[in-house]
């Protein structure tokens, strides 16, 4: 393969959200990766329930974080420096190169009066403010490695969003990437798609337009190629590749919000439990839930099947019921309460049945909560399950914490605005337990392989449940075997030559527009 020169890159765009940008970025970063070129990938803004903390201390998504491992690089603040973190549906924390600079609605973000420094331009509304800083990013990323693979935002023809634009045609313009548009063909109306959001574009930004790339075909790709050949004379645009629809990927996800409630399963191994039973994970469905990914590890584990739920009745069959992590703790509990959980919760901990708080969760299980800062609920009474009182401090606690728990080491991270104060209990990575309560702020803990087994046979314990944990199942192993299966799918579905060239010199010259283009 011929050598990628210093600075090229490539933006994934995407028909819609959830057309498959984050998967084919990580794809792309995993192939060159693999090809011996320092590539780093990138997201100008993301909007996210599911981060993580860098090693120096910055809160980033967590699928610019799994992109960064499939590029075999350290993620840094440099790869997402607007990250956007949903409390309601008006408004999100503002996390500004890794801190969080304020609480912001949609109409603040997106229009304002301007600012003269990057904070004060946010705050004074003016997203098109940040373009500057962005690009700042990605030219410091450029300045480092040989390619940067960025990753767009919902769908680029968002017309009435362009003038603020700086995540899709906005930065690609800004730093003359190549732009190729992917489509979720198993949605249907994939070509009127690429034509249409190709067709909403300005001459300027179409002519950075390169092509099109298909996800989550199913049959065969010969029945497919007329109409490929017939959006190629409609556009002038080559179609990159056709990617299969692939079970069972397993990767970080970007926005916690869209997880289906009615039985849905994660799972990355469909393997027979090692003992005679399966364990059953039960995960409440809590409003702004975030970092969900913490029971992916669960998930992992032979035997070990994992649920999102939202009623009372789905707890009654779980050995295990974890509460997750939430922007919201204090609509969280009220939302526990409502619906029958938090007295539920209540029964399995009488009864000695286990339950796990995570974050937000473990701070719903405590006993009292002072919130002048997330919710400026005041004080508020806690499921009272764990002896812990909770304070919201304006700072936000970003870190990255290595300890010992049930004699194993474990590794996490923290991302909370709540101050916890342990009264009692037994030490629980920086938390608490009690019986077969454990309540702990570290996200990322069930990660670490013979943690997680001890934690398991504890649950399986007190469950009842003849159920071993695998002796060999290491997630790390399962998660960069994930990521080759990314790579694999650009490798073999894709044009890669042609892929190459764009990264290297950028979109084809000559370009047709069609119109009626954006004004």
């Amino acid at each position: 393969m011929s050598g990628v020169k210093r600075c090229g890159g490539l933006l994934v765009a995407g028909t819609t959200s959830d057309a498959g940008k984050s998967v084919v970025t990580a794809g792309i970063c995993r192939w060159l990766a693999r090809q011996g070129v320092k590539v780093a990938p990138f997201k100008a803004q993301n909007m996210s329930l599911n981060s993580f903390v860098t090693r120096e201390g910055a809160e980033i998504g967590r699928a610019q974080a799994m992109q960064a491992q499939a590029a075999r690089v350290e993620p840094t603040a440099l790869m997402n420096p607007v990250l956007l973190k949903p409390g309601s549906d008006r408004s999100s924390q503002v996390v500004l190169l890794g801190k969080p600079v304020g609480e912001m609605s949609a109409r603040g973000f997106f229009g304002g009066s301007r600012g003269s420094s990057p904070g004060e331009a946010l705050r004074g509304g003016r997203q098109e403010q940040l373009l500057g800083v962005v690009t700042d990013c990605l030219e410091q990323l450029r300045g480092t490695y040989d390619a940067v693979i960025c990753e767009g935002a919902g769908s680029p023809a968002e017309i009435n969003l362009r003038r603020t634009d700086i995540v899709n045609m906005g930065i690609a313009r800004a730093a003359r990437f190549p732009v190729v548009v992917v489509g979720d063909i198993d949605r249907g109306g994939v070509f009127a798609s690429f034509f249409g959001t190709t067709a909403l574009l300005s001459p300027q930004d179409q002519e950075l337009i390169a092509g099109y790339m298909v996800n989550k075909f199913r049959g065969d790709v010969s029945l497919l190629e007329p109409g490929m050949e017939m959006l190629r004379g409609l556009t002038g645009r080559a179609t990159y590749g056709v990617l299969p629809f692939q079970h069972g990927l397993g990767i970080d996800e970007e926005d916690g919000l869209r997880v289906s409630l009615r039985g849905a399963v994660r799972e990355s191994v469909v393997a027979p439990p090692v003992g005679e039973d399966v364990l059953r994970v039960a995960v409440c469905a809590v409003p702004l839930m975030s970092n969900f990914t913490d029971v992916d590890a669960l998930a992992a584990e032979p035997g070990v099947v994992v649920r999102f739920v939202d009623r009372a009745e789905e707890l009654a069959d779980a050995d295990l019921v974890v509460v997750p992590g939430t922007r919201g703790t204090v609509k969280a509990l009220a939302w526990l309460r409502e619906r029958g959980l938090a007295a539920a919760l209540a029964r399995r901990a009488a009864e000695g049945r286990p339950v796990l708080g995570i974050c937000g969760g473990f701070q719903a299980l405590g006993e009292h909560i002072e919130d002048d800062v997330e919710s400026r609920a005041g004080s508020v009474e806690g499921l009272g399950l764990l002896p812990v009182r909770v304070r919201f401090a304006p700072e936000k606690t970003l870190a990255r914490p290595s300890g010992t728990a049930l004699g194993e080491p474990v590794d996490g991270y923290e991302i909370h605005h709540g101050v916890a104060e342990v009264l009692g209990g037994e030490p629980f990575l920086d938390g608490c337990r009690v019986g077969s309560v454990w309540g702990t702020h570290w996200h990322g803990s069930l990660e670490s392989d013979g943690f997680r087994r001890a934690f398991l046979r504890e649950v399986a314990a007190a469950a009842g449940r003849r159920f071993v944990p695998a002796p060999d199942t290491s997630f790390a192993t399962l998660r960069e075997e994930q990521l080759d299966l990314l790579g694999d799918l650009i490798e073999q579905h894709a044009d890669t030559d042609a892929l190459l060239k764009l990264i290297e010199s950028g979109a084809p010259a000559g370009l047709p527009f069609l119109p009626p283009g954006a004004p």
